[in-house]
């Protein structure tokens, strides 16, 4: 059984109940990852974790080399990605502190190495990308939920924009009228990376805080009393999908 690969958004540098075993400084075509991949089991099932943003949470969204984070996890023999993300909530359904496993996204990055495939080196590749996440993958999640009795929001779409700035009101009401439900800044290109080269890959977004205009207050206080309770909810989301 191969590991399961998990990607830790910016408010998860570390898996607790995590037993790791060694880990290993990977060297890619594309140059180093956000972080050494730690080898390991949580709740003993085989699992490799990577900090998306670093080791010390300091790598910006639009700087992570998502290229070399997807390559390393690959060469290391993983066949699935989990990768989490906080997210702000935009439409109704996505109050802070829930969870989302999306069912598509729509890509507003700029200037960020999107393929492995670009006509170089490894050649170009033209691939279908609808949809973006992986069905199985992400219908094993929503089983799992339902089996731990955690309310998920099991479908919608994401909209990835380019960070590190937090988006406008005006930016967010686009993308609403977009149809997008969550907005993120780290879910592209990971995402297409990954189909590229023939690894499942789903999202599990923690809503931490409600989007520019839609909320009221302060959004980084949001975040802060919001991210501890999401994360502990998607602990006990991991915990069912291992054992599933």
């Amino acid at each position: 059984m191969s590991a399961l690969g998990i990607i830790g958004s910016s408010a998860m540098d570390e898996l607790p109940g995590f037993e790791q075993s060694r880990a290993s400084n990977e060297t890619t075509p594309f140059g180093e990852p956000s972080s050494r991949l730690l080898h390991g089991q949580l709740y003993g099932e085989p699992v490799i974790f990577l900090a998306r943003h670093g080791d010390g949470q300091n790598i910006a969204p639009h700087l992570i080399n998502y290229r070399a984070n997807v390559w390393a996890f690959q060469h290391a023999g993983v066949e699935q990605i989990l990768a989490v993300n906080v997210v702000g909530g935009i439409s109704k359904r996505c109050v802070s502190g829930s969870l989302i496993i999306p069912d598509d996204l729509i890509d507003y990055t700029y200037g960020r190495d999107q393929t492995f495939f670009d006509g170089t080196e490894h050649g170009l590749r033209h691939i279908e990308f609808s949809p973006p996440y992986d069905e199985n993958l992400r219908q094993r999640l929503s089983a799992a939920a339902s089996a731990a009795e955690i309310e998920i929001i099991p479908d919608g779409i994401h909209g990835v924009m380019q960070g590190p700035r937090l988006e406008t009101a005006a930016e967010i009401q686009r993308l609403k009228r977009d149809g997008c439900e969550i907005v993120g800044m780290t879910g592209m290109p990971e995402a297409t990376l990954a189909s590229e080269i023939g690894v499942a890959y789903a999202c599990c977004g923690i809503v931490v805080n409600q989007a520019a205009g839609i909320g009221s207050g302060s959004i980084h206080m949001e975040i802060e009393a919001t991210k501890a309770e999401g994360m502990g909810i998607f602990q006990k989301l991991l915990r069912q999908f291992l054992a599933s």
